[in-house]
């Protein structure tokens, strides 16, 4: 099915409710208390999206735990807040990938002596050993 997903307005307030496992009435009250905003009809009627009715299970759960309606509202507020910033985190990760692999001569580095990676800034260039060892066979002692 093209254009469903988890957001998508599907279930009328009685499906939502079976789904859930709850009274319609408390879908109602919820609705009016913020806890679940579903979609509204153009007859006014409200439209449960699965997200909806997975956000209702997870009240009834911290409801049945002892956690008040005020309590339920500010989780679920901070749980939707995480989830829009970790989305911007991801977002903005992508951009700056995207930026750094589209300009030219940033993607700069070099091994080093065990084979490792190194990053370079771009212009500069690594330092060369000069070292220079000697190696001198030792004389036989048994000749």
């Amino acid at each position: 099915m093209d254009g469903v997903d988890e957001n998508s307005p599907l279930f009328a307030i009685a499906v939502a409710a079976e789904l859930a496992g709850m009274h319609p009435q408390t879908l109602r009250q919820y609705d009016r208390l913020g806890l679940v905003r579903p979609t509204r009809t153009a007859g006014k009627s409200r439209r449960y999206s699965m997200r909806d009715v997975v956000q209702l299970r997870e009240i009834a759960r911290l409801s049945s735990e002892g956690v008040s309606l005020e309590g339920i509202a500010r989780i679920l507020q901070l749980e939707n807040q995480v989830a829009q910033l970790s989305a911007r985190v991801r977002e903005l990760e992508g951009a700056l990938a995207d930026e750094l692999l589209n300009r030219p001569g940033r993607r700069v580095f070099a091994a080093g002596v065990e084979g490792e990676v190194i990053s370079l800034k771009h212009g500069t260039r690594t330092q060369r050993r000069t070292e220079l060892m000697i190696w001198t066979p030792r004389p036989d002692t048994d000749r």
